[in-house]
């Protein structure tokens, strides 16, 4: 499956994905109060079933999508625990010790986090694509993992072959140490490459 995308391709997604997400960990680190570092991201291509393969129990999606600019959706996959770290903490608390589910405060205060972490992305994707990019407000849905039914109704295209980013996120000092994925339909991931690369032979 990784010939669905080729080595330059799955190097602009990775150059994309590390400056987007770079003011995305700088966003976070203010709202949290805590250093954010979010490493160079791994761009696989993976069928629509293997999505979850890295989640347990429950996850929370992030649905964003672009509404000026590029035409279509993401969503950033995060681990339960870890949007209540990272909530417990926009609310002044330690982060650590957290238990329970995630109720309406916190889900209101992740959407947020990612809405400012998003804004912020588009921001560097605009500079690179060398166009006004704007996001809707993220939709935020906790899902079980074995409920896939949710997440298949959350794409604009019905693809089953999708670009997976996968970010190593650490919240110091030991309260996340983590993986976020992004998954873009593999046409979307294509066309933003093709744009890079238009810009790139007409400079």
């Amino acid at each position: 499956m990784a010939n669905e995308l080729t080595a330059e391709q799955i190097d602009t997604l990775g150059e994309i994905a590390n400056i987007s997400m770079g003011n995305s960990a700088t966003t976070l680190s203010m709202m949290v109060q805590h250093k954010v570092d979010i490493t160079t991201p791994r761009v696989e291509v993976i069928k629509r079933s293997a999505s979850l393969d890295d989640y347990e129990k429950t996850c929370v999606f992030v649905n964003i999508h672009y509404v000026k600019g590029i035409s279509g959706n993401n969503i950033f996959i995060l681990k339960e625990h870890d949007v209540l770290v990272m909530t417990d903490l926009m609310m002044g608390g330690t982060g650590q010790n957290v238990q329970g589910e995630l109720g309406e405060l916190q889900m209101s205060a992740v959407s947020e986090a990612m809405n400012q972490m998003m804004g912020s992305a588009a921001t560097s994707m605009s500079t690179m694509l060398n166009r006004m990019i704007d996001i809707s407000t993220p939709t935020v849905e906790t899902i079980d993992v074995n409920s896939v039914k949710v997440f298949e109704k959350m794409f604009d295209n019905p693809t089953d072959l999708f670009v997976k980013i996968a970010f190593k996120m650490v919240i110091e000092p030991g309260l996340i140490d983590s993986t976020m994925v992004q998954l873009y339909p593999l046409d979307f991931a294509k066309g933003m490459c093709s744009i890079f690369e238009q810009l790139k032979t007409n400079h």
